[in-house]
């Protein structure tokens, strides 16, 4: 039951994440709901798949786990460490700097980053759904801004290597949030001292 949940959260999430890169769609939808109905609706289906996939998740992790391949602990160690950029490079995508200019999109660089360490560290049906998911979906929408005449956002001003400095202190600190006191906690997965 919960893994048919999260992936209904997912179904909700990742698609109206991927209504965005339908511009002709979008536009329709904004001129039938308006800009703020729009927002309104698209925020509301983001949580609701969001609040599914982690229930969901949670749910099969505790009454329906189902094991695929056993990844060997070296894998768990090279995830721990795509971690740490993963989480910088989100950083980046809010605090612009060079790291931004020159991905243009780091935050799907940090969630391409993210599912792929995760799906090396866990070799369970679950894992590989939700992370495959997100993965396949930061691919896709990497992809289809490449073919897009616009970048889907009103142009933001870039700072120096300052910002970057700021960007890499701030993941840092995050990544170590995360490990320590995030994913223990929260999710019941020690990350470190594996």
């Amino acid at each position: 039951m919960g893994l048919l949940v999260m992936i209904l959260g997912l179904v909700l999430f990742l698609g109206v994440h991927t209504l965005t890169t339908q511009r002709d769609v979008r536009a329709r939808i904004i001129a039938s709901a308006g800009e703020g109905g729009y927002k309104i609706g698209y925020s509301l289906v983001s949580a609701a798949g969001l609040a599914l996939i982690i229930w969901g998740f949670a749910r099969y992790r505790a009454t329906g786990w189902i094991d695929v391949w056993f990844p060997p602990v070296a894998l768990k160690h090279i995830a721990v460490a795509l971690m740490l950029p993963a989480v910088i490079l989100v950083v980046a995508s809010y605090i612009r700097g060079r790291i931004y200019a020159t991905l243009k999109h780091p935050m799907l660089a940090g969630v391409k980053l993210w599912a792929a360490a995760h799906l090396l560290a866990n070799g369970d049906l679950g894992s590989i759904i939700l992370f495959g998911s997100f993965l396949g979906w930061a691919v896709f929408d990497r992809i289809s801004l490449k073919h897009r005449s616009d970048t889907g956002a009103p142009p933001t001003a870039v700072g120096g290597p300052a910002n970057d400095l700021i960007a890499v202190a701030v993941g840092v600190v995050a990544y170590l949030a995360l490990a320590f006191a995030f994913h223990p906690v929260v999710i019941g997965v020690p990350v470190i001292g594996l």
